[in-house]
């Protein structure tokens, strides 16, 4: 085949290059979109198989055999690990207070975040620097909130005790008492949370078309139907993003209570994460620890593809 030659434009100096075949076939391949799509991609599915896919894969083989991270062998069990795990009264009430913890700080995020956002889309003074405020713990280590907290939650010299005191009132053992320890970390965890869920609502809200507001007036709706028709139906697709993230988060929600409870006391505050945390690196089983973080893994797959069901239907985005 006679190779191809290249000349550059006329009344310019005479240039050949020769242009071989396979060098042809390189050039249209880099240009292929498909190519530069893969060139793109690779980088990041490369870290993602190392980092997310490889360490899932793992996990599946380690919920199905036992090893104590000691020796080499890890024999084969099956789905005995499972078992255990679903016949155990421990393992339930790991479950329920699993549950517990994110009903209560899913609720309190997504309802404190919205009262904040209603309040703070109005035109207050100093609005912006209430607006930094409340995010703020958002950016901070939950291991470093929850040491502040432990401070505060102290009954005998804590800030608690003190606000009190005011009013006549002892203060209850906040972390020492299985009823008020959930408590304890659902009041941590909203706190530190209740500014990414009202910086997403005011993004919302501040999105609504303000026609709809001025047209709910004129056919005379107060500012509570103009919120109940207008305002809840238009943060339809706010609601579904704040709502799995939040679930999501609650369900690998390990640092506060690992500083402030240490799942306990009497386990009251376990949630799954954490009972797999104590299966696997205290109690030295990572089969068993394995098989909770893939019954963990299916909860969160479980609650994401009902929630988006429900979204799919109700959302509205426009």
């Amino acid at each position: 085949m006679v190779p191809q030659t290249e000349l550059s434009a006329p009344g310019s100096a005479t240039v050949a290059t020769t242009v071989t075949p396979r060098q042809s076939a390189v050039r249209r391949v880099f240009r292929s979109e498909h190519t530069l799509f893969l060139l793109f991609v690779l980088p990041n599915l490369v870290l993602f198989s190392i980092f997310t896919y490889w360490p899932l894969i793992y996990n599946v083989y380690l919920s199905l055999s036992t090893w104590n991270f000691l020796t080499p062998d890890k024999p084969f069990v099956g789905l005995d690990n499972f078992r255990f795990l679903f016949s155990s009264a421990e393992f339930w009430g790991v479950m329920r207070s699993t549950a517990i913890y994110t009903v209560g700080a899913v609720g309190g995020s997504v309802l404190l975040g919205l009262s904040a956002a209603l309040l703070l889309n109005q035109k207050l003074r100093f609005r912006t620097g209430v607006r930094a405020m409340i995010f703020a713990p958002t950016l901070l280590s939950g291991v470093a909130i929850s040491i502040v907290w432990f401070y505060i939650f102290d009954p005998r010299v804590g800030l608690f005790r003190e606000m009190l005191s005011w009013i006549g009132v002892a203060s209850p053992p906040w972390l020492g008492d299985p009823d008020w320890a959930m408590v304890s970390v659902i009041i941590v965890y909203v706190w530190k949370n209740l500014g990414f869920a009202a910086v997403i609502y005011l993004a919302g809200l501040q999105g609504i078309p303000k026609d709809l507001y001025e047209a709910a007036k004129v056919d005379g709706a107060n500012a509570i139907q103009r919120f109940r028709d207008v305002t809840w139906p238009q943060l339809g697709s706010i609601h579904f993003f704040v709502m799995v993230t939040s679930i999501l988060g609650t369900l690998q929600s390990f640092d506060i209570i690992r500083t402030l409870t240490g799942g306990g006391p009497v386990d009251a505050t376990t949630n799954l994460i954490y009972y797999t945390y104590e299966q696997s690196f205290i109690n030295s089983n990572a089969g068993r620890g394995a098989a909770s973080a893939m019954i963990l893994f299916a909860v969160m797959l479980v609650v994401t593809i009902v929630q988006y069901r429900i979204s799919e239907r109700r959302t509205h985005y426009a």
